[in-house]
């Protein structure tokens, strides 16, 4: 879609809350182009681990965030963050990444970095934009804010399956571990601890099919609609 001034629905929550999911078939019935903000520190986490960077010396990560090498291409509607000329897709969901990462995303000076990055997305038009804070720090004036949250144990019951699907081998026990230590370090850390944005709508998916949650992301579509009118090729929730 066309639209003269880029509309932004930011999405935020917990993990295995349904963010990803969510924000990328929101992102594909409007014709906007997706951001997985994850998958920037990821990418940071992959490139720290390829350059055997201790993730845990923050300032170690801090230094080698200042100084890559990296740019934005928007792929199919879909942004990522390349290093050099090359995209890591695949390699940031690795297991070592996945173990990496939230060292890596509790450094203030990569949140710092990963925030002006973040915004630059704007040059490929409306966004909608997933992450931990992108109502409260990268667009606190988004156009809509969404806090997805469900409850500890459907949560865990989720990333256990995803795993499960990827051959993971590892008990629901301790992904419900990983989870809570998870949790605690996202909404404990200094810099932009994870929080519902004044003005979010918050729905808790707890139960609910995806489908259902769909359906609630588009009546909050709907809402801004009156204000942002889209395209009459655009979806009509």
């Amino acid at each position: 879609m066309k639209t003269q001034t880029p509309i932004v629905i930011a999405i935020d929550g917990t993990s295995a809350s349904g963010k990803s999911t969510n924000a990328k078939l929101v992102a594909k019935a409007l014709g906007f182009v997706h951001v997985d903000t994850g998958a920037m520190y990821r990418t940071l986490a992959w490139y720290c681990l390829e350059r055997r960077v201790n993730v845990e010396d923050a300032r170690a990560v801090a230094a080698l965030c200042r100084r890559w090498k990296t740019s934005l291409k928007c792929v199919d509607g879909h942004v990522h963050l390349l290093v050099g000329n090359y995209d890591p897709a695949k390699e940031i969901r690795s297991a070592e990444v996945s173990a990496a990462v939230s060292h890596v995303a509790t450094v203030p000076k990569v949140r710092e970095w990963m925030k002006k990055k973040q915004r630059e997305c704007i040059q490929f038009g409306s966004l909608v934009m997933e992450g931990r804070d992108i109502g409260t720090v990268v667009f606190p004036d988004a156009d809509l804010k969404v806090f997805l949250t469900a409850s500890a144990d459907e949560r865990a019951r989720r990333r256990h399956g995803d795993l499960h699907e990827r051959a993971v081998d590892t008990s629901l026990e301790e992904v419900r571990e990983q989870q809570r230590q998870r949790d605690l370090q996202d909404t404990s850390r200094a810099e932009s601890p994870l929080q519902v944005a004044r003005g979010s709508v918050v729905v808790d998916t707890t139960g609910l099919t995806l489908d259902e949650v769909v359906e609630r992301l588009f009546e909050e579509v709907a809402r801004i609609r009156r204000f942002y009118p889209l395209d009459s090729t655009d979806r009509n929730p």
